[in-house]
C-alpha cells in the first residue's frame, strides 16, 4: 500500500492510499461531525458505450447499460442491499452520470457494518435473463418519465444539437431500443471490465478511524489484477449539427438551455482552466453582474435562470438555462455581453467579489461531510488534490479569467427551446 497524507492551510488533512490492487482510497477524518459519508465508485459511466480490454478486440454495448448496472448491482440472491441498509438505520442510494457510477450512504453510527454492505454488494453482481427482463420494464419506465420533463428534453435537445458522436448526447438511461438489448452476459463483461479495483475508489469523510477503515478495506476488496482499459475514440467533430431546436410540449412558459461547445483540445480538464471558466459566467450574468440586473429588470428572465460549466471526459460546455417568454433575445444578450467583455474586459471590483464568494463557497464545503465526500470523488475521478482549488483561487488573476473568453464561439453555439404546446 502507498500512503500519502495531504494537509492544508484551513486545518483540514486527508488521506490518499493507493492499494495493492490499484483501489484508490481517500479518507478525510471529520472526528468535529457525528456522521460520516462513503462512496464507493468506478471510473465508468453512460458514455463508455465502446472500448476494448487488456489490448482484445473493440466491444460495443447498449447505450444506457451502465445505469443499467447500477440498478441490478443492488440485487442479490439473498435479498437486495437497500434492505440491509434498512437494518441498520443508513440512508443509501446510488447515481450514473456521463463518467461514473457511484454507490454511496451516509450515517450517524454503525459506520464499519454499513461499509461492509458497501463494500460486499459492489464486489458481488448477481444477474439473471429473468431479471434482467424485469428490470427492462422498470427502467422503460423511468425513460419515459424523463421524456415527459421538460427541463430534461431542453438539456439533452441541446446535447443532440450540440454533438455530432459523442455519446454524451445520450440520455444516461439509454433508450426504450437500446436497453432492450441488454443481457446478462453484456452485464457481466461490462461489471468485469469497469469494476476492476484499478478502475475504482472509495471516498470517504466524517467521523472515522482512517487506520481502522483502511485496514478493513483492503482486507474486503479481491485483487483481480489489474486491467488495461480503451475507450473507444470518439472522434467529434469541431462543428454543431444545427445552431437552434425547438419541441413543442405542456408548458405554459418557454425554457430554454443556451450552450456553447467548446473544441475538442481546449485545456477544460485542467482544474485552473474550469475554475477560469466557472468565475468568468459568474461575472458574465451571475446575480450581481450588469447583464443579470438587465435581464430582470427587462423580464426577459426569472429567478429560474441559472449557468453551469458542463464538463466530463472530451466533452465540454459552456450552458445558460431558465424561463423566458423570449429565448433567442435572452441568448442575444449574451452573446452581446460575451463580444463586450472579450473587446472591453469587466469590472475589476465584481471579479474581486465573485472570486471572494468562490472561496468562501470552497470553504464552506468543509462544513458537510457529504459535500467533502462528494469533492474526494471528484478528486478521484479527474485525479485532483482536495485542496487545489482553495490555492487556485488564491492565486487566479484577472488576466487568466479574461482569457478564457476563448471558449464562446458563436458557429458553436446552440439554442434548444421548449414552447408551450398550441391548445
Amino acid at each position: 500500500m502507498d500512503k500519502k497524507v495531504f494537509e492544508s492551510d484551513i486545518g483540514e488533512s486527508y488521506i490518499l492510499a493507493t492499494l495493492d490492487n490499484g483501489l484508490k482510497v481517500y479518507i478525510c477524518e471529520m472526528p468535529q461531525f457525528t456522521s460520516a459519508y462513503a462512496v464507493f465508485g468506478t471510473k465508468y459511466g453512460s458514455i463508455d458505450t465502446a472500448f476494448s480490454l487488456n489490448g482484445g478486440q473493440p466491444v460495443a454495448v447498449p447505450e444506457g447499460i451502465a445505469h443499467f448496472l447500477e440498478h441490478k448491482l443492488f440485487e442479490s440472491e439473498e435479498g437486495d442491499a437497500f434492505s440491509k441498509y434498512a437494518e441498520t438505520g443508513a440512508m443509501a442510494n446510488a447515481f450514473t452520470s456521463f463518467d461514473r457510477t457511484c454507490y454511496l450512504f451516509s450515517c450517524s453510527d454503525r459506520f464499519e457494518e454499513n461499509l461492509d454492505i458497501l463494500l460486499s454488494f459492489v464486489q458481488s453482481p448477481y444477474f439473471t435473463e429473468e431479471t434482467v427482463k424485469k428490470e427492462q420494464g422498470i427502467i422503460g419506465q423511468e425513460i419515459r418519465m424523463y421524456d415527459d420533463s421538460p427541463s430534461w428534453r431542453v438539456l439533452f435537445n441541446m446535447l443532440g444539437a450540440m454533438y455530432i458522436n459523442h455519446p454524451v448526447k445520450i440520455d444516461i438511461a439509454g433508450t426504450v431500443d437500446s436497453i432492450a438489448k441488454i443481457n446478462s452476459d453484456l452485464l457481466y463483461e461490462c461489471y468485469n471490465t469497469f469494476y476492476n479495483p484499478s478502475n475504482m475508489f472509495v471516498c470517504i469523510a466524517g467521523n472515522v478511524d482512517a487506520r481502522a477503515v483502511l485496514k478493513k478495506i483492503e482486507a474486503a476488496v479481491a485483487d483481480r489484477g489489474a486491467n488495461e482499459i480503451t475507450r473507444g475514440g470518439i472522434g467529434e467533430p469541431e462543428s454543431v449539427v444545427k445552431n437552434y431546436v425547438e419541441q413543442a410540449f405542456p408548458v405554459l412558459t418557454p425554457i430554454f438551455c443556451f450552450g456553447y461547445k467548446q473544441k475538442i483540445g481546449s485545456p477544460f480538464r485542467r482544474l485552473k482552466s474550469k475554475i477560469c471558466v466557472e468565475l468568468l459566467l459568474e461575472i458574465i450574468c451571475g446575480e450581481s453582474s450588469p447583464l443579470y440586473k438587465r435581464l430582470m429588470d427587462e423580464g426577459l428572465i426569472n429567478d429560474e435562470f441559472d449557468f453551469e460549466y458542463f464538463t466530463g471526459r472530451d466533452y465540454a460546455a459552456a450552458i445558460f438555462s431558465g424561463e423566458s417568454e423570449n429565448p433567442a433575445r435572452v441568448a442575444d444578450e449574451i452573446k452581446k455581453e460575451i463580444a463586450n467583455i472579450r473587446e472591453h474586459g469587466f469590472d475589476k471590483k465584481l471579479f474581486s467579489a465573485v472570486k471572494c464568494a468562490a472561496y468562501g463557497d470552497a470553504l464552506r464545503r468543509f462544513n458537510s461531510v457529504e459535500m467533502t465526500a462528494m469533492q474526494l470523488t471528484e478528486c478521484a475521478v479527474c485525479d485532483y488534490d482536495l485542496f487545489e482549488q482553495i490555492k487556485l483561487l488564491k492565486t487566479v488573476s484577472y488576466d487568466d479569467v479574461l482569457k478564457r473568453t476563448d471558449i464562446f464561439d458563436d458557429d458553436l453555439s446552440v439554442l434548444s427551446v421548449i414552447k408551450p404546446q398550441e391548445g
